[in-house]
């Protein structure tokens, strides 16, 4: 049976919508953060960015104020291949050096855009959202070492910004611990850590460095640096 001819016709319609929205799609990055990360050590604050997504060969990002501020772009092989995760770090320059007030005009607060192009040309977006909501690095940091490679490293809750920050509300995701190449992120309500025995047997004697960061929700993070000695 011949099907009639306005069926035939909507049949057609649909097709081309799909057709159409087909060339037109667009994925999603499944990561798109820019945040601020504070060394309240050594006083210096820089920018990073961390994006994931699959097999793109284009990206730029774009301010709230519409000006780009990055853009990568695939050659070669990476053009015909794609790309996927991304991590970079922007200098970090001192505070003493450079003021607190110019660097964060630098990167406005708002949505920044992730806008991309995958290996099939289709479009790949993300979002950013830029707080300049800094936590203070955490204080009172203590490593206690006892005996038979017993070490618990403590430090004190975060409820506040540095000294001559933005006043700011801030409200803590979770803690991080780096200790070479032990690194582990706990809750907002735990601010000790007990590190393995064998990690700490493994560690060469003498002044082990180690950081502690206070992450808030806004994705921005604070580091204080600190260091024990192991005989």
């Amino acid at each position: 049976m011949k099907t009639p001819r306005p069926i035939r016709f909507l049949l057609a319609t649909i097709a081309a919508v799909i057709s159409a929205g087909a060339l037109n799609a667009e994925t999603q990055f499944s990561e798109s953060r820019i945040y601020i990360e504070y060394n309240q050590t050594a006083n210096d604050l820089g920018y990073h960015v961390s994006l994931d997504g699959e097999d793109w060969k284009r990206l730029k990002i774009v301010n709230p104020l519409g000006r780009k501020v990055f853009e990568v772009v695939g050659f070669a092989a990476y053009r015909q291949l794609g790309m996927t995760e991304l991590f970079f770090e922007g200098a970090e320059p001192n505070l003493d050096d450079f003021p607190l007030d110019d660097l964060l005009a630098l990167f406005p607060e708002g949505e920044y855009e992730f806008e991309g192009l995958t290996v099939d040309d289709v479009e790949i977006d993300g979002e950013g959202t830029l707080s300049h909501a800094v936590p203070n690095g955490p204080g009172n940091v203590r490593a206690r070492l006892g005996a038979n490679n017993s070490l618990v490293i403590s430090w004190n809750a975060v409820t506040t910004v540095p000294e001559g920050f933005p006043d700011r509300p801030i409200s803590i995701a979770g803690y991080q611990l780096i200790v070479n190449s032990f690194q582990v992120t706990v809750p907002a309500n735990v601010r000790s850590v007990t590190l393995p025995k064998e990690f700490v047997r493994s560690l060469p004697s003498g002044e082990v460095l180690f950081e502690v960061l206070a992450i808030d929700a806004s994705g921005n993070q604070s580091i204080t640096e600190s260091s024990f000695i192991k005989p």
